[in-house]
């Protein structure tokens, strides 16, 4: 089998357990391939996973894809994500499900002070904390970084958190519709599209949740070189603001500014998948030649010579025209037929696939992108694979998504606690366990 290929003989285990078929109670799924000769890049990293909902919860998956050991600390409630139907049982949601592979559940009441040791002792044995809340509540609770660098100085502490912590708003509350609002985005719906919208995918959440894992990853590696932990801080409208202004900054980026932001492609009417006789196709001609080519493939053999074509600053001046220009050769034949007439021309073009149809489209089948797998407790699911592949590396499936406190008992006892003091816990419901 290629190195380079995910999947190969359908089976993930358990580390520690060999591989074979699933059976009720093993903690593996079925359905992507480990090698012990390749274990994920970040192998031996331990990270203490805080987070819920979807910022953090993406970015402690990605690094447990990667390799890392994570331990999600859970609320006896448990993520909220868990309650995101549909679901085949309570507390095992789709989202919740796509978000949680590879890691193991505690549930810990941090609200209670008896906890606090227990937090302490993983602290002590992790590389990496990451969590979501407003600093004010985790130095509430006890767990700032003043405290845990103490505990731990060669931690890791990644914090997000809606507001950098040296600005006025450092303290409020922030999710992903306020953001959008916030960076800039929704005033790009309105001026595209004439409607004030959000964004139908949660983009800051996981932009963020993306930002938080390389700066783990850079933090990691400092570490590497000075021994020493650090803090680390993503707040979410700085890093979307960044995220929406690094074309859009237009003539702002000037002093005085030269114009308006934003980036005239961009903004233009026509940048749109473009209605067929059938349907919809997207198209990008981008370079001379494929200016030139669309327009003949197109039978306006006069356009290719335009002298709006003549260079790509001049087309730049004038590619809403132009666009309008596409839209307007494409409505009278149908979507196969353009695809057929511009992937021979080589201009980059594609379908509008609907959700529902993307497990079937032929690249993604291709290289099993949603490959079926066999959970544990939720029976046959469909999982988004990591994109990403290594030739030295696996980068695949160890844990399903676990059940709310499903490793509560084994954690607590690799943090050095003993069988009675376990016992006490789970009585006390500081910790708990799955039934």
């Amino acid at each position: 089998m290629d190195a380079f290929f995910y999947i190969d003989c359908f089976t993930v285990a358990h580390p520690n357990k060999v591989a074979g078929p699933a059976s009720e109670g093993d903690d593996h799924v079925s359905g992507c391939a480990v090698s012990e000769a390749k274990p994920g890049p970040l192998a031996g990293t331990k990270v203490l996973d805080l987070t819920t909902v979807v910022l953090g919860p993406l970015a402690t998956q990605i690094l447990g894809d990667l390799g890392a050991e994570v331990i999600k600390v859970e609320s006896p409630e448990g993520d909220i994500m868990r309650y995101a139907g549909p679901a085949r049982h309570p507390e095992m949601g789709h989202v919740f499900l796509n978000l949680n592979r590879n890691k193991r559940s505690l549930v810990l009441d941090l609200k209670q002070p008896e906890a606090a040791p227990v937090l302490l002792a993983l602290v002590r044995q992790s590389d990496v904390l990451m969590h979501n809340m407003r600093p004010q509540a985790m130095a509430r609770l006890g767990f700032a970084w003043e405290r845990m660098c103490q505990v731990n100085p060669r931690l890791v502490y990644c914090s997000a958190h809606g507001y950098g912590q040296d600005g006025p708003l450092a303290d409020r509350p922030a999710f992903d519709d306020i953001i959008q609002g916030g960076s800039g985005l929704v005033a790009l719906e309105m001026a595209t599209g004439g409607e004030a919208r959000f964004v139908p995918t949660l983009i800051g959440d996981k932009t963020v949740g993306l930002t938080m894992v390389y700066a783990v990853l850079a933090a990691l590696l400092q570490r590497e070189r000075t021994g020493c932990g650090q803090a680390v801080e993503v707040p979410m409208l700085e890093t979307m603001t960044a995220f929406v202004m690094a074309e859009h900054m237009g003539g702002l980026t000037f002093e005085p500014p030269l114009g308006p932001p934003g980036y005239s492609r961009m903004l233009a009417p026509d940048r749109r998948p473009h209605q067929t006789l059938d349907g919809h196709i997207c198209i990008l001609p981008y370079t001379d030649r494929h200016w030139r080519d669309f327009f003949r493939i197109a039978g306006r053999s006069e356009l290719a010579e335009d002298p709006r074509l003549a260079d790509a600053q001049t087309r730049s001046r004038h590619v809403a025209e132009l666009y309008a220009l596409v839209a307007e050769c494409v409505r009278d034949a149908p979507t196969a037929y353009w695809l057929d007439q511009l992937e021979t021309a080589d201009i980059p073009c594609g379908p509008v696939n609907p959700l529902a149809e993307l497990p079937a489209d032929e690249h993604l089948a291709a290289v099993d992108f949603f490959p079926l797998t066999e959970h544990p407790s939720e029976g046959p699911i469909r999982v988004v694979r990591p994109p990403v592949q290594f030739g030295g590396a696996d980068c695949a499936m160890r844990h399903p998504a676990p059940r709310l406190g499903e490793h509560t008992r084994e954690i607590l006892r690799e943090a050095g606690l003993g069988e009675p003091v376990i016992d006490d816990l789970l009585a006390r419901r500081i910790a708990i366990a799955a039934a």
